[in-house]
C-alpha cells in the first residue's frame, strides 16, 4: 500500500535527511568546494563547478520544488535575481503583463529592462478580471506575472481565473508566492507554470540570508532556467543554500504562529482610533476575504494600514515602537515595520505609487515570533501617542482625508 502524500511540514523537516553516503550524517553536509575533480580524462562526475551545480544548493532546491509541487527549482542570489532570470523566458519585442501595484523592486527592474528594449511591459490591475480580459484581447502577453497578496496593499488576485484566461492565449503564468509560502498557497495547483520566491523571506525565515528561487512546473522550463542561470552566473552560494535549508525545516510552525498573531494584531488595528484603514485578508472587511478562503490555506503574517494624520504621525509611530524594527524585508522571526513610500517602494515615482494606491500614510508590518501580547502592548502605546497628537475631531477627519 502506498503512503499518502507528505504534508509540507514533513517534506520540509525531512529534506536531505540521511542522504550522506560517506559517513551516514543525519543532516546533509555543506559542500563549499568551488570545483570537483573529473574521474579521468573526459569523464565528468555529476558536479564539476559550483556555478553550474552544487550538492548543497541542489538539496535545498529539491526541497523547495517538492514543497511547491513543481518539477525543479533554480536557486539564485536574491529574489530580484529570480525575477531577472524569469525575464529570460521573454524575448525583445514580446510583452509582459505585470501588476500595477507590485513590489517596488519588481516595478523598477521590469521598467528599466523594458526601457533598454529587453521586452515590453504593461501594468494591469489583475484584480479586475474584466479589465484583464480586455487587455488580453487587445494584445496577449508572452508572460503574466501575478503577485498575490500584493506588496504592500495585500490585494488578492484570483490565480485560477487568471491562469485559465492566460492559457487560452498560450501565455506563461508566473506567481510570486513570497508573502504566503507553499504552506499557505499552492500556485501550481491553481494553474501557474512558474513560482517565484525571495527565499530571504519566509523560506529562510531568520533574516540572515539573501536568496531567490524560480520553480518550474515542467522539466523543459526548469532546464531552460537552469541553463540561463549557469550562463549569466547568478546561482546562489552553497552556504546560503545551507542556511535556507536549515530555516526551511521550521517553515510551517513559524508561519502558522506568525499568522495567528497577525490576526490578533489586525483586529486590534481595525478598532484603534489612530488607524484609518487596515489591509489584511484575514479580516472579513477585506474585499478579498472570500477569495483568500478559497485559494489560500491561511491569511499570512503581513499587515498594512493607513495611519490617521500626516508625516508627523508616521514618524511618531515608527519611532515609538520597541518590538518592531524599522527595516525593509519581511518573513523573519523578528517583527518589522516599514513605510513603503520612502522604503520598499521609493523607486516608484509619485505618480506610479498614486496609481497603485500607495499613500504616504501607509504602514506595512511583518509579524514575527514575539509574544502577541507584547506586540499588542507596544502598538497600543505607540498608537495612543499618535492619537493624542492628532488635531480635534473635526480637524482630524480633514487631515485623514
Amino acid at each position: 500500500m502506498s503512503k499518502p502524500a507528505c504534508s509540507p511540514a514533513t517534506l520540509a523537516a525531512r529534506a536531505g535527511v540521511e542522504t550522506d553516503t560517506a559517513h551516514g550524517a543525519v543532516m546533509p553536509p555543506l559542500y563549499l568546494s568551488s570545483n570537483y575533480t573529473f574521474d579521468g580524462f573526459k569523464n565528468k562526475r555529476e558536479y564539476d563547478y559550483s556555478r553550474s551545480g552544487n550538492p548543497t544548493r541542489d538539496t535545498a532546491g529539491q526541497a523547495i520544488a517538492k514543497l511547491e509541487g513543481g518539477h525543479g527549482a533554480v536557486l539564485v542570489a536574491s529574489g530580484m535575481a529570480a525575477l531577472d532570470l524569469l525575464t529570460y523566458a521573454v524575448k525583445p519585442g514580446e510583452l509582459i503583463f505585470a501588476p500595477h501595484d507590485c513590489y517596488g523592486g519588481t516595478h523598477r527592474l521590469l521598467r528599466c529592462k523594458a526601457e533598454r528594449g529587453s521586452f515590453r511591459v504593461r501594468w494591469v490591475d489583475q484584480t479586475d478580471l474584466q479589465k484583464l480580459e480586455q487587455a488580453f484581447a487587445e494584445e496577449a502577453p508572452k508572460l503574466i506575472l501575478i503577485e498575490t497578496p500584493s506588496n504592500p496593499l495585500l490585494r488578492l488576485t484570483d490565480v485560477r481565473a487568471v491562469c485559465t484566461l492566460a492559457k487560452r492565449y498560450g501565455t506563461l503564468c508566473a506567481a510570486d508566492n513570497t508573502f504566503l509560502s507553499p504552506v499557505l498557497q499552492r500556485p501550481f495547483e491553481l494553474g501557474a507554470d512558474i513560482v517565484i520566491h525571495s527565499t530571504t523571506k519566509y523560506l529562510n525565515g531568520h533574516s540572515d540570508v539573501v536568496g531567490g528561487a524560480l520553480i518550474s512546473r515542467t522539466p523543459e522550463l526548469h532546464q531552460d532556467f537552469a541553463f540561463w542561470a549557469n550562463c549569466i552566473g547568478n546561482t546562489g552560494s552553497p552556504f546560503d543554500a545551507y542556511q535556507t535549508l536549515r530555516g526551511l525545516r521550521t517553515l510551517e510552525v513559524r508561519i502558522r504562529q506568525q499568522e495567528k498573531t497577525a490576526l490578533q494584531v489586525a483586529r486590534f488595528l481595525e478598532q484603534h482610533g489612530a488607524v484609518a484603514k487596515v489591509y489584511y485578508p484575514g479580516l472579513t472587511s477585506h474585499p478579498g476575504h472570500l477569495l483568500a478562503c478559497r485559494q489560500q490555506h491561511g491569511f499570512g503574517a503581513m499587515i498594512s494600514f493607513e495611519v490617521a494624520g500626516g508625516e508627523e504621525q508616521v514618524r511618531l509611530l515608527v519611532e515609538a515602537l520597541e518590538y518592531f524594527s524599522l527595516a525593509e524585508s519581511l518573513g523573519g522571526v523578528e517583527s518589522l515595520i516599514a513605510h513603503p513610500a520612502t522604503m520598499t517602494h521609493a523607486s516608484m515615482d509619485e505618480a506610479a505609487r498614486a496609481k497603485a494606491g500607495i499613500s504616504n500614510q501607509l504602514i506595512r508590518l511583518s509579524i514575527g515570533l514575539e509574544g502577541a501580547q507584547d506586540l499588542l502592548a507596544d502598538l497600543t502605546e505607540a498608537l495612543d501617542g499618535v492619537l493624542a497628537s492628532l488635531p480635534s475631531e473635526v480637524e482630524r477627519e480633514v487631515v485623514a482625508a
